[in-house]
């Protein structure tokens, strides 16, 4: 494994020295959820967030294409539908729908934000930015889509879709393989395809035909016939919830896995998250050329405690990650810097404090829910305007987080 890894990456070595078993680090405190909207219930919620600023609401959006504003008042039943596309039915597989959802930087001003949704006739995913109506704000303008891309789709999972701003007010899209198993056409290795890829993409500018601009930093303009620009970062199989750290601006997503292993990752420019030569921190596929330079996950875990004993670090078993957001909300004190993540199957909600290179801080913060119990498949996360986090479940629920009274 450690032939991977270049002396420029070289401190990624830390995470495998001395933690077999997590030694060193340090547990986190449970916390407990609680519905944030008690009188609300929500068809499969993915995204929540609030716009960049003036406005501290929440935007929810539903997987079968509508984003709802929720009201101020949490005790309240009123919603109102910001945006609806259910009549193109982007939903139809259980991995299709309105996936990603992001707001401009500038949206007070210019009222612009962005979509990802799947069509059919051809198969494909759609990236657009679409305008809230100038005279009815909360409302959007249905009549201002602006396609920026539009990405063929092979199989009907593994389509990715987050959205987030970054610092430099570059927009990054997250985008699977393109699903089957295995990376069949392996899409995740190939710089001429945008599948199993991160991109950066500057939505304000237009590079030749294309519906926005390529930023000049990108780490592959120019790199052979037909590698693709947009690229930021490949080797990515279903990346699920792309966040940046408001305090460091450091970019952070769970990568769903494939048999055995599910991984949380620390994106940078350029890099190669592995996959399909690498599941985790283990070798998926023959051979592993000393020529990828392979970025390891955070963190892994195993979906069964049958791999556990192969596992760098102890953790709970789960089977589909969810990524989340690190926090920097002043509710939960002790959590500073704490990046929360759960697993869509289980329904347990995790936690992590990643400092100098390294996991110094790891624990389960609430436990799947027993037998006889409701299922929580949580499907994402939200942040609020204040930097507080929510947990979004197939439950129709939205959680808030809270300390449990000692």
């Amino acid at each position: 494994m450690n032939r991977m890894i270049s002396a420029g990456r070289i401190w990624w070595i830390s995470l495998l020295i001395g933690q077999l078993q997590l030694a060193g680090i340090d547990s986190l405190p449970p916390l407990k959820l609680e519905a944030a909207y008690p009188q609300l219930v929500f068809d499969r919620p993915l995204v929540a967030l609030s716009p960049p600023a003036g406005d501290e609401r929440l935007y929810v959006t539903e997987q079968k294409g509508r984003i709802l504003i929720l009201p101020r008042d949490r005790t309240l039943n009123a919603i109102k539908v910001f945006f609806d596309i259910t009549e193109r039915k982007p939903y139809i597989e259980n991995e299709e729908g309105l996936l990603g959802f992001a707001f401009h930087p500038q949206f007070r001003s210019n009222g612009k934000f962005y979509v990802y949704y799947t069509q059919h006739q051809p198969r494909r995913s759609v990236l657009s930015e679409f305008q809230r109506l100038a005279t009815s704000p909360d409302q959007t303008d249905m009549t201002s889509e602006r396609v920026l891309l539009e990405i063929p789709q092979p199989y009907g999972n593994h389509n990715s879709g987050s959205l987030a701003f970054g610092p430099d007010g570059h927009l990054y899209v997250g985008l699977g393989d393109g699903g089957s198993a295995n990376d069949p056409h392996d899409n995740a290795q190939n710089l001429r395809s945008l599948l199993g890829k991160i991109l950066r993409l500057d939505v304000n500018e237009r590079s030749g035909s294309r519906g926005y601009g390529i930023p000049q930093d990108n780490p592959f303009i120019g790199q052979g016939a037909g590698v693709r620009p947009e690229i930021w970062a490949f080797g990515f199989r279903n990346p699920w919830g792309l966040s940046f750290d408001s305090l460091t601006g450091g970019l952070w997503v769970a990568d769903v896995g494939q048999n055995r292993w599910e991984e949380i990752n620390y994106v940078i420019r350029g890099g190669n998250y592995g996959w399909n030569t690498y599941e985790g921190f283990h070798l998926f596929k023959e051979p592993a050329s000393a020529a990828v330079n392979t970025i390891f996950p955070v963190i892994e875990y195993p979906h069964s405690q049958q791999f556990a004993e192969q596992a760098v670090f102890a953790h709970d078993p789960g089977l589909s990650v969810t990524g989340g957001h690190l926090y920097r909300g002043q509710r939960l004190r002790g959590f500073q810097g704490v990046y929360f993540y759960g697993d869509f199957a289980t329904g347990a909600l995790w936690g992590l404090r990643f400092e100098n290179g390294k996991v110094t801080h790891q624990g389960t913060l609430v436990p799947p829910p027993g037998a006889g119990q409701p299922v929580r498949n949580i499907s994402g996360f939200g942040r609020d305007a204040a930097g507080e986090i929510y947990v979004l479940a197939f439950d129709g629920i939205i959680y808030g987080l809270h300390p449990i009274p000692e």
